[in-house]
């Protein structure tokens, strides 16, 4: 989410001065915290007057709000210097599991095998491919860490090689607001040219003519992808061709290629519709064709194979349903059914090949891959084996190939992937994440438990932790959540986490409604005006670990971050008393305020999730959870919140608002801690050691608060 300022009366222009006052923490050490000035600003909608006190951190560019910042930051670094030691031993301990030299599994494409390798010491990717055989001289694309110096930030957005494979357009990031700059470079030479386009979103597919590039635009304040331009290399950007304008400010839009390489697709999308348009990758210069013209809650996606267009729709099926049709007649009313709707299975994708179809399914909130054979045949499932994992459909670019291309991973078992020969049946494993330092996934022991919600409903929990743990409430536990957008949260491995597990912690994940782990009705129950169900469910989840002795109030920990931000503050206004402490990262904490701005970067495309604040229905609803809204004096638990100053997803102002809302209001001396990231965006630091120095922050944040020191 993303955010600031709804229909206002009255404001107050400020000057910023940092307040000092002193307080006493949870050792009886007096410190000084920051106490962000009162400026109240009157706000009212729907006959309601609310005031914010805080509503003018929002001036980006006033150099009293990054005092305040910074003073934060300085508060924070000084309350934490005594477990500096502790956050630099996790530093070193979490980055020493990393195989530092390493390299992804190669996949082939257009004649060429592309992958993406990390030498050791660097922080950035080296982008690279071979021609024809893996014992081809190689030839790098891209190395990050050279477009990277002179950078406090840099990510590399999307990459496309052309029909000819000789060009690479590549889109870069040195700010961490996700508005990227087009570079082109020719693969053959080495060189880099002259065409440059700046403020794009990164998005970008060739045409078949080798010269011409499609790209997408984003509304310079609100961020929304709404522009698709078409560039042909050697000519003035400034004056690029535009080719699609979405005017509903709900909708996106982006354009991609299909498998078949045959068709250039703009995709328009908002949370409940979709509208695809198709053109030959032959005919650059043509017209983008309708498939379905967008209707209200009807969401599909599109893919091409043969004659046909493959269509994943919820038309008459909640949990969607694949159809194909014609792509002389792409229109519903064309559409024949190739595999049917299901209640008890969500259909998240599918791939095709030339002999199989594979699908996705989640059943029971776990992936399932199908693999259905074209002709004669038998349809049959691959094996998992564990109670709780990911399976995942990975890079298959290539339609005549027997050969499936998967991943899999669990909460004991890394990353793993692997060829599965559709014919035989026979998996290859090609490459599991190496995890040093000694680890033996037979240490650890992962559970599926189920907890019973406020209405009867089981939440399903995801638990890990190592051999030997007795349940006896005395486990220090981290429950994490998201809950929101039909985002599913699998049980997936991360060996930074080992630094807690290996120190006794419990890691569980609450796969609270608000996600799709059990279907597209588990997503609706967690949305709109049933959003507090995504609350309720986490707080049930903690509930329930502490009654069946997994961990105990003193013990109990929780984290999450974005929308999941939102979650962490809704849980700590209602139930406070539940956690010893909670780690939010990035939180969308702000919900009215934000969500009544249409100006803030992806407000109107999500009235869906949310619901319209415009609206009095929608409205009093989300003022009646918004955290900052719902802050009071009450005890809270030990807090640390954590933000980037170009986020622009959640703006730094949502965290920083409800810091200082907390400061003045909390009536308990925990600890609370504002991070302030200041070269960074939504996700935190670029490259690979930096976000290692993040986690291991966070994780001393939590020790800490236990005594525990090594």
């Amino acid at each position: 989410m993303r955010f600031s300022s709804p229909a206002i009366i009255g404001g107050l222009f400020l000057i910023l001065s940092g307040c000092q006052a002193a307080t006493t923490n949870d050792k009886n050490e007096v410190r000084e915290q920051p106490m962000a000035k009162i400026i109240p600003h009157r706000l009212e909608k729907h006959g309601h007057v609310r005031i914010d006190n805080y509503y003018w951190l929002n001036q980006r560019d006033n150099p009293g709000v990054l005092e305040y910042l910074q003073a934060e930051n300085e508060y924070t670094s000084k309350v934490m210097a005594p477990a500096r030691d502790l956050e630099e031993k996790l530093f070193e301990e979490i980055k020493g599991r990393i195989k530092q030299t390493d390299m992804s599994v190669p996949y082939k494409k257009d004649g060429y095998y592309y992958y993406t390798r990390h030498e050791e010491g660097k922080e950035y990717p080296i982008h690279c491919r071979k021609k024809e055989s893996l014992e081809a001289p190689e030839q790098v694309m891209i190395d990050a860490n050279v477009l990277a110096e002179g950078h406090e930030y840099f990510a590399v957005g999307g990459r496309a090689v052309s029909s000819a494979q000789d060009i690479l357009a590549y889109a870069t990031d040195t700010l961490g607001r996700r508005i990227y700059t087009i570079h082109f470079k020719n693969l053959d030479t080495g060189e880099f040219l002259e065409d440059m386009i700046p403020a794009v979103t990164g998005n970008t597919a060739w045409a078949n003519d080798n010269r011409t590039l499609f790209y997408s635009r984003q509304d310079p304040t609100t961020l929304r992808s709404y522009q698709i331009y078409c560039h042909v290399l050697g000519t003035d950007t400034a004056k690029d061709k535009l080719v699609y304008e979405e005017t509903n400010e709900t909708f996106s839009a982006y354009v991609f290629k299909t498998k078949s390489k045959k068709y250039l697709m703009i995709a328009c999308h908002q949370t409940l519709s979709a509208e695809y348009r198709f053109l030959n990758a032959d005919s650059p210069t043509g017209e983008f064709k309708v498939i379905q013209a967008r209707e209200k809650d009807h969401e599909y996606s599109v893919d091409h194979f043969g004659d046909r267009f493959y269509i994943r729709t919820n038309h008459g099926a909640k949990n969607f349903r694949l159809m194909a049709t014609p792509v002389a007649q792409p229109g519903k009313e064309h559409w024949r059914e190739v595999i049917g709707h299901r209640d008890d299975v969500f259909l998240p994708g599918f791939e095709i090949f030339a002999d199989y179809l594979v699908l996705e399914e989640r059943h029971r909130g776990l992936i399932n891959i199908q693999v259905i054979p074209w002709a004669e045949g038998e349809e049959h499932y691959l094996d998992f084996g564990e109670p709780a994992y990911l399976a995942y459909i990975s890079i298959n670019p290539e339609f005549d190939t027997p050969l499936l291309r998967y991943g899999y991973t669990s909460l004991t078992t890394p990353n793993s992937i692997y060829d599965y020969n559709m014919a035989t049946r026979e998996k290859t494993l090609l490459k599991q994440e190496e995890v040093l330092g000694g680890f033996d996934s037979g240490n650890y022991r992962t559970e599926r438990l189920y907890a019973p919600a406020a209405d009867g409903t089981g939440v399903p929990i995801s638990v890990v932790y190592r051999k030997g743990v007795e349940k006896n409430g005395g486990n220090p536990l981290l429950l994490y959540g998201y809950g929101s957008y039909g985002n599913s949260n699998d049980a997936s491995f991360s060996s930074p986490r080992l630094s807690l597990i290996d120190r006794g912690f419990i890691f569980a994940i609450a796969h609270i409604r608000g996600g799709q782990e059990l279907g597209r009705q588990w997503y609706e129950d967690g949305k709109l005006l049933k959003k507090k169900n995504t609350f309720t469910d986490f707080i049930a989840c903690g509930e329930y670990l502490v009654a069946e002795k997994y961990t105990s109030p003193e013990k109990l920990f929780a984290t999450g971050g974005s929308a999941g931000g939102l979650l962490m503050g809704a849980v700590v206004n209602m139930r406070p008393e539940l956690f010893k402490g909670v780690v939010t990262r990035v939180p969308f904490v702000d919900v009215v305020t934000t969500m009544l701005d249409s100006s803030i970067p992806l407000n109107t495309s999500e009235y869906d999730e949310w619901g319209d604040p415009n609206r009095k229905e929608y409205y009093e609803y989300i003022l009646s959870y918004s955290p900052y809204d719902n802050v009071a004096a009450r005890d809270y638990p030990n807090l640390l919140v954590t933000t980037g100053l170009h986020d622009s997803q959640v703006q730094y102002w949502e965290p920083a608002k409800w810091v200082a809302k907390l400061r003045a209001l909390k009536t308990d001396s925990n600890r609370l801690l504002l991070k302030t990231n200041m070269e960074a965006g939504h996700s935190g630091a670029s490259g690979r050691y930096k976000r290692y120095r993040e986690t291991a922050f966070n994780y001393t944040f939590i020790l800490d608060l236990l005594g525990i020191k090594e």
